[in-house]
């Protein structure tokens, strides 16, 4: 049986599950659209997703099965919105140069769709390539809706691509309003779980 660990907050807990948010999102439609070249898109993303994790030991939690083959991010919007990571303009300008203002446009167009009733925020399941298809998502996501159904707190996220959006369908969430749509770039797709009764 697979074990769900709590990641332990630090700043190499944080670069490790960074980097495996990275490879396993290194081939999505949005984060080609983010940093095209393969190349600066190794470089950028482990550190990007990293500022994140790291936000997310402050703010929520941090959950992976025991290998370290698959992490969920999850952000507290419960009792108030959560804040934005510090200086993460500047940030990302010396992280990702010019790709830069794309990770702008896609912060600005998530904000807008983000939902102000208290919830928490997946903001990101991810497997390695080669774990895909086993189940450890749904496992990561079935384990912290249990909690959440127990609390009576209903869940959001951004589905980044419609292979995702289906799955996350399977798991009790409906669309919430329209596709948020990047300029020339590819839909992704707001989602609500409501508390199972």
């Amino acid at each position: 049986m697979t074990e769900i660990i709590r990641i332990k907050p630090s700043s190499e807990a944080a670069d490790t599950v960074g980097a495996i948010i990275a490879e396993s999102f290194h081939d999505l439609a949005v984060s080609n659209w983010l940093v095209p070249p393969d190349d600066d898109r190794r470089r950028v993303l482990p550190p990007h997703f990293a500022m994140f994790v790291e936000h997310a030991f402050t703010y929520g939690e941090v959950y992976a099965t025991a290998d370290m083959s698959a992490v969920a991010v999850w952000f507290d919007n419960i009792a108030s919105p959560i804040p934005e990571v510090p200086d993460i303009g500047p940030r990302m300008e010396v992280l990702a140069g010019p790709h830069a203002e794309r990770f702008g446009l896609l912060g600005e167009a998530m904000d807008k769709h983000h939902p102000h009733e208290p919830h928490c925020y997946l903001g990101f399941l991810a497997v390695l390539p080669n774990r895909q298809g086993q189940g450890l998502g749904s496992l990561l996501v079935a384990e912290h809706h249990r909690r959440l159904d127990a609390q009576g707190t209903a869940a959001y996220l951004e589905a980044s691509s419609p292979r995702s959006r289906e799955f996350y369908l399977h798991h009790g969430y409906a669309d919430l309003g329209e596709p948020l749509i990047l300029p020339d770039g590819p839909p992704m797709f707001p989602m609500w779980r409501p508390p199972a009764s």
